[in-house]
């Protein structure tokens, strides 16, 4: 269950005084954060803890996590040459991420998966462009549509340091790659075709053989060609009901296997009490059957008010189906 670190009171003491971005690069904190939801909740595999703008920051892009607003990007990127200034991230660079990853495969459980994670081209260009998260990303998608050579090449620029970040996690040893692509929801189908998915897919096709998983948020019409990136299991987030998610997969591409599917408990029903959450995963799990596989997760992260003993209670539940 994507954060679930962030909803525990031994996650909150641990980061008192640690910024996000200092957080990240910390080997043991890392470690730490990641083991402390499988220990809690039992889960069956542990996502590393990171953020997506960690690669852009230790590549030497002046940005800064701020509490309340997200990342926040000192120079937006405007122009060519804003593009051309862009650094290149290399191995060492992420070399503290790589060193809690031999730490947590010493820790972690042998029948416990480590996930790797990353932001996908589109959501990190989306930061860059805006200066921050954004509602409308207007910027963005009038770069997209305004200079589109200017858009590709910062994609371009921005898979290669994705790309980079998850070889540095894969050399590690991580058994998966999650790639998030929060903000791909804004987008027509038709400008995703256009304008991501190539950079989506250069990315994924690089990964090798383990297990390649994709997710967004409200990306319910773009399912299909997130697949069509390169992605062995498509994450859903809460808004389309799973058995749908697997419809729409398969008549699109027909001449692919049966999908695989990841998702997608509404995070907020955790506040609903657990007679509501436990109808919820019943149904979940039911729709997940049409898919050839199923990794029961929660449609987007965690809340940080969130009783964690009801994760503890979903995911006890879960094994029990």
């Amino acid at each position: 269950m994507r954060q679930a670190g962030r909803s525990l009171p031994e996650y909150r003491a641990l980061r008192q005084g640690t910024v996000m971005l200092d957080a990240c690069m910390d080997p043991e904190m890392v470690c730490e954060i990641t083991m402390q939801p499988v220990r809690r909740h039992g889960v069956d595999g542990a996502i590393l803890f990171s953020d997506i703008v960690v690669p852009l920051k230790a590549a030497g892009v002046d940005l800064d996590i701020v509490a309340g607003t997200g990342p926040v990007v000192a120079n937006p990127v405007r122009t060519l040459e804003d593009v051309k200034a862009l650094p290149e991230l290399h191995a060492e660079q992420v070399q503290p991420v790589a060193d809690a990853i031999g730490l947590l495969l010493k820790e972690l459980p042998q029948e416990v998966a480590l996930i790797g994670f990353a932001g996908a081209p589109f959501t990190l260009a989306s930061y860059l462009v805006e200066g921050g998260p954004s509602k409308n990303h207007e910027r963005t998608k009038a770069l997209m549509h305004g200079n589109p050579e200017l858009w590709h090449a910062l994609l371009a620029k921005i898979a290669d340091v994705t790309t980079a970040f998850l070889h540095a996690q894969l050399d590690a040893g991580v058994q998966a790659v999650q790639l998030f692509d929060s903000w791909a929801g804004a987008l027509s189908e038709r400008d995703y075709r256009e304008f991501v998915l190539p950079h989506s897919k250069r990315v994924l096709e690089t990964i090798g053989t383990v297990p390649r998983i994709h997710f967004g948020v409200g990306t319910g019409e773009l399912l299909p060609a997130m697949r069509e990136a390169g992605a062995d299991v498509v994450g859903v987030d809460w808004r389309i009901p799973l058995d749908v998610a697997v419809r729409r997969l398969e008549q699109a591409n027909p001449e692919l296997p049966k999908p695989v599917v990841q998702g997608n408990l509404d995070p907020a029903l955790f506040f609903a009490g657990f007679e509501a959450v436990e109808r919820e995963v019943r149904r979940i799990h039911a729709e997940g059957k049409a898919a050839a596989g199923h990794i029961f997760n929660l449609g987007h992260g965690v809340l940080p008010d969130t009783d964690p003993e009801i994760i503890t209670r979903t995911v006890e539940l879960i094994h029990s189906l």
